[in-house]
């Protein structure tokens, strides 16, 4: 096995010697259902034979644990899990550790004649354009909530990334589900393009018709499955297919970050971080390049890769100084100083991560000082960490937009690398896609690099901290930062995993999300970044590489494509918002303080789905700045933004969702990336507009206001057509 056999045994028993106690025992929901028995040792389930391990989530693969937070723990079998080329089933070891599926989970199963647009328009489902269909009383799939018998807010499509005959039938949560809650996946009256109903296959035509062949080891589960469904209007007797799985706890989905987070902070002596203050010793670090001017060769900053620091002619009217440190963070993986390849949490008996002593990370920094801070003077830059963009680094903290942002408003940024998504990552990723027995490692390293950039964030606002040093000071030795509370930005992956580093972040409680979403098996095929599969071309194999070349290179049972990224969730989920967002507002972890978000959205994004932002805005309980949020014919749904409400009035207080229009085509309804018109991605960020309004959110007062004229929103590049 992998992993932790490469950790000498006395080494972990000696780190786990004074390991907090396990977890509490499962305390018996109102109703737990009768277990399933019988289960073949390769996990599969007959319901649906497309492919082992279908219908997925699924309690069937899961088995009783009392002593978890659900009172379930998943029980994936190697040899049911999807195989790659070289026929290696991914190694299950780490979802094993999991008391359930993720929040976010995108549910999957295969129907025979329910495989193309006509026979999905038959059947009636909810579609992504009309999400208020959900709660109409004979819609043919149905999300429930055992534990509640609410119905739960979902869309439905088909996988239009595969040819027919291998596509499969997806329900995606309009909203994340409840930790800890069991809920039922109901299919009834499923048609195909010739609007003629699709029959169930026969072993749960078996179960729902209470016939002799049916599987005896399930018969008592179903039994109470359908009185549950009858009991909320839904009768057995049309069933195409039904099943049920459990959503993680906080627990299994936050605890490994809960944890190291909390263990790091307590070695600089600060225990209570729920209340916004700063107490013990600040971070070791250290300043090693400070460049007065930061005039980089007269090259605009947008354009600079290399070269800083040498002489030029001429100054940067808004950057006073760019300055380089690092800072030593305590490593809780497997690698000395958390070194890339393959590096993972050490676990410890309770499940939680255990450092090796003496094991730390040495993290570079970059931080940017506006020219407005020496206009206004001492202690008047306020500090923001900055998130940068998929698999870059933290030099994207030089690029134009945010220089802008700090000279315009007098912030400072520091930006350190996401640590498992950065491109000193790439190659760890490419090992990724070949061969998923590794994903643990790239949510673990993750992790780090979230705890990463919560020292950072200390060393901002620390008396001890960065403002100590003469690089963050005037001419009379005072420091220019104003060190009564840290904020936070990113954009794109630092808007994504910036909802992450939110919810549990102890040193600010507002961050402004660009460009933002949740979660990654939404996210992966609509996005340009991720591509379609096609062959690098080898005139320019760089420009035109996608991450699902090696992916679907890989694994290439086209059937199972949708079954890996729902498998691939479930650890994603402790490294992205999905896991994080049922508590990144308004309902805070343990030891964590409560948090407002501004999420600013890109219509018709070419990389992030607009459509996982409006999942994550109604998780968090963020408000619309306004209705309409998009000029006429420039939304498609019948219901723009269903189920998020908008602000009465404005000025406000509270977490908000932005729509920022540029003119580019809306975005296609199915589960594809957009093809045409220029990708907006960038465009909010660029908008003085869009930085005001940010600015006037990152604040002590911290207001949601209306830069955009009472009208909706538009980047600095479109005036929409008059009349």
């Amino acid at each position: 096995m992998r992993r932790n056999a490469l950790v000498p045994l006395a080494l972990i028993l000696s780190l786990v010697a004074a390991a907090p106690a396990a977890a509490a025992h499962h305390k018996a929901a109102a109703h737990d259902p009768p277990e399933q028995t019988g289960r073949g040792v390769d996990g599969c389930d007959a319901l649906d034979p497309a492919v082992c391990m279908l219908p997925f989530p699924n309690d069937y693969l899961t088995r009783r644990d009392p002593s978890t937070a659900t009172g379930r723990r998943v029980d994936f079998s190697i040899l049911g899990m999807p195989r790659n080329v070289a026929l290696k089933p991914i190694d299950p070891t780490d979802w094993n550790r999991a008391d359930g599926f993720s929040p976010g989970s995108l549910i999957v199963t295969k129907v025979p004649g329910l495989q193309t647009p006509a026979a999905l328009e038959q059947t009636g489902a909810v579609p992504i354009t009309d999400l208020a269909r959900t709660y109409d009383k004979h819609t043919p799939v149905v999300l429930l909530d055992a534990d509640t018998g609410k119905r739960q807010l979902i869309w439905v499509e088909l996988d239009m990334t595969v040819p027919e005959a291998d596509r499969t039938l997806l329900v995606r949560p309009a909203k994340n589900l409840t930790e800890g809650h069991r809920y039922i996946v109901a299919m009834r009256d499923l048609r195909d393009a010739n609007g003629k109903v699709i029959p169930a296959q026969a072993p749960f035509a078996a179960l729902r018709d209470r016939s002799p062949s049916a599987d005896p080891g399930r018969r008592a589960h179903y039994e109470d499955l359908f009185r549950t469904l009858e009991r909320h209007g839904i009768s057995r007797g049309n069933l195409y297919l039904a099943w049920d799985f459990t959503v993680a706890s906080a627990q299994s989905l936050a605890g490994r970050m809960l944890s190291i987070r909390d263990d790091a902070f307590a070695q600089l002596g600060d225990r209570n971080l729920a209340d916004l203050k700063v107490q013990g010793s600040a971070p070791r670090f250290t300043i090693d390049r400070v460049v007065d001017t930061a005039c980089e060769n007269g090259v605009p900053v947008d354009d600079i890769t290399q070269g800083i620091g040498a002489a030029c002619p001429d100054t940067n009217a808004k950057i006073v100084r760019d300055i380089h440190g690092s800072m030593l963070v305590p490593c809780y993986l497997s690698t000395p100083a958390c070194a890339p390849a393959h590096s993972h949490f050490i676990l410890g008996l309770d499940g939680k991560p255990v450092a090796v002593p003496g094991n730390m990370m040495k993290a570079d920094f970059e931080c940017r000082i506006p020219q407005a801070a020496l206009t206004a003077g001492a202690g008047s830059s306020r500090p923001s960490l900055y998130g940068h963009g998929l698999f870059g680094g933290y030099d994207e903290v030089r690029q134009g937009q945010l220089q802008d942002f700090g000279q315009e408003h007098n912030l400072t940024f520091c930006a350190t690398d996401w640590a498992g998504m950065a491109t000193i990552d790439v190659p760890n990723v490419a090992t990724i896609l070949t061969d998923l027995s590794h994903f643990n490692t790239l949510a673990d390293r993750v992790q780090q690099g979230m705890l990463n950039f919560l020292y950072l964030g200390r060393l901002m606002i620390h008396p001890g901290g960065l403002g100590t040093d003469p690089a963050f000071q005037d001419d009379a030795g005072h420091s220019l930062l104003d060190t009564r509370r840290l904020f936070y930005d990113g954009n794109s992956q630092g808007g994504i995993i910036g909802g992450a580093l939110t919810a549990v972040a102890p040193d600010f409680n507002r961050a402004t999300l660009g460009v933002p979403g949740m979660n990654y098996s939404t996210l992966l095929t609509r996005s340009s970044d991720f591509g379609t599969g096609q062959a690098p071309d080898p005139a320019n194999p760089v420009d035109t590489f996608e991450y699902a070349y090696p992916l679907y290179t890989s694994y290439p049972n086209k059937i199972e494509r949708q079954l890996l990224f729902s498998i691939m969730q479930m650890l994603w989920d402790r490294a992205e918002p999905d896991g994080y967002a049922n508590h990144m507002t308004s309902r805070p972890y343990p030891n964590t303080p409560a948090h407002e978000v501004m999420l600013h959205v890109a219509l018709g994004d070419h990389q992030v789905a607009p459509v996982s932002a409006d999942v994550e805005a109604r998780t968090i309980g963020a408000r619309l700045l306004r209705r309409p949020a998009e000029d006429p014919g420039r939304n498609a749904d019948v219901t723009p933004h269903y189920g998020i409400d908008a602000f009465g009035s404005l000025p406000a207080r509270g977490s908000a969702l932005v729509i920022w229009d540029s003119g580019v085509p809306v975005p296609p309804t199915t589960n594809t990336p957009p093809t045409t018109g220029p990708d907006p991605h960038e465009f909010p960020r660029r908008t003085p507009a869009a930085r005001a309004m940010k600015s006037a959110f990152l604040s002590l007062d911290s207001w949601v206001v209306d830069t955009c004229g009472g009208a909706p929103c538009h980047t600095y590049n479109y005036a929409p057509p008059s009349g």
